[in-house]
């Protein structure tokens, strides 16, 4: 078997290259990247490509793609994420027209303005988001959807990977670490749903390899923790003598208003430490119903397991 990956110079790219190298499958590694070390991608052949520039003109002939790029942040000029995340993905589907289309996605699609609660997934996409990353990855679903009109496609929606090599989700949580406190938001009390990246990598394979071609699919850890299990669990693995202390919503939504519009007045390039965005998937429960993963993937997830935290 033959399998293209894209985003393969990043965190979840990268990791879902090594897994197929391990299971003998032929991969081609593609990141925007100029070069990355070989053992990133599991030593498959790496080619710089930047999605948002077009098509690959001489892609190879492959059974499967799993596109794993797109931008990530939650934080940037509209129109930026809008070219990566669905004209990308567009570019993607062009390069690869014969192939199984396995599109890594997001929990984002899901609405930002009211708690997820055991959400399926015909809850999403939804009309209305917070920030250009969730519009434009509910987006680039939609392409994919009237893609699988007329090939086999999935869709994966991941909520907070964590994991060795994550640059984005715990590093964040842990750089708003101030002295003895980690301030969070809620009572702590709230469910998430959390996706190691080896339980996200184990669904790109079975999505890539199994014998179900058409789907959109939750895909998370075997079930939720509360965000203060979870919080204390990454400070001590990290020798971090902090504890949660958590502010109501009701007062850190306009404040976490306020500064979004200051740095956007500003026209800050860099995110500011408080976004609604990221309190949003912090301060309420953010729970996914995974039944249709495991009824009609075959997706056997393990539990959250934060082990190893002080390695990332």
């Amino acid at each position: 078997m033959r399998i293209a990956v894209t985003g393969a110079s990043g965190f979840v790219g990268g990791a879902v290259c090594r897994a197929l190298a391990e299971q003998g499958v032929e991969t081609f590694a593609y990141g925007r990247r100029p070069r990355v070390d070989p053992s990133h991608v599991g030593g498959a052949p790496y080619r710089s490509w930047d999605i948002t520039a077009g098509p690959l003109a001489d892609a190879p002939d492959v059974d499967a793609v799993v596109h794993c790029a797109g931008s990530v942040t939650d934080w940037g000029p509209v129109g930026e994420f809008f070219r990566t995340n669905l004209g990308g993905t567009r570019n993607v589907l062009a390069s690869f027209p014969e192939a199984r289309f396995v599109h890594v996605s997001t929990a984002s699609v899901y609405d930002p303005y009211r708690p997820t609660v055991a959400a399926r997934e015909d809850e999403a996409p939804v009309a209305r988001y917070l920030n250009g990353y969730g519009a434009s990855k509910a987006a680039a679903e939609r392409a994919v959807l009237a893609a699988m009109r007329e090939r086999p496609a999935i869709i994966l929606r991941p909520h907070a990977v964590y994991g060795p090599g994550d640059t984005t989700l715990l590093p964040r949580v842990l750089g708003a670490v101030r002295g003895p406190l980690l301030p969070a938001v809620g009572d702590g009390r709230q469910l998430i749903s959390l996706t190691s990246i080896g339980n996200l990598v184990r669904a790109c394979a079975l999505a890539a390899t199994g014998p179900v071609e058409h789907g959109v699919f939750n895909v998370t850890d075997a079930a939720p923790v509360t965000l203060d299990d979870a919080l204390r669990a990454v400070l001590a693995e990290r020798g971090i003598a902090a504890r949660p202390v958590y502010l109501p919503l009701a007062a850190v939504w306009p404040l976490a208003t306020a500064v979004e519009g200051v740095f956007l007045a500003a026209r800050r390039p860099r995110p500011p430490r408080l976004t609604r965005y990221a309190i949003g998937h912090l301060a309420v429960e953010r729970t996914l119903d995974i039944t249709a993963a495991r009824d009609v993937l075959g997706y056997d997830p393990a539990p959250t397991d934060l082990t190893g935290a002080a390695d990332w």
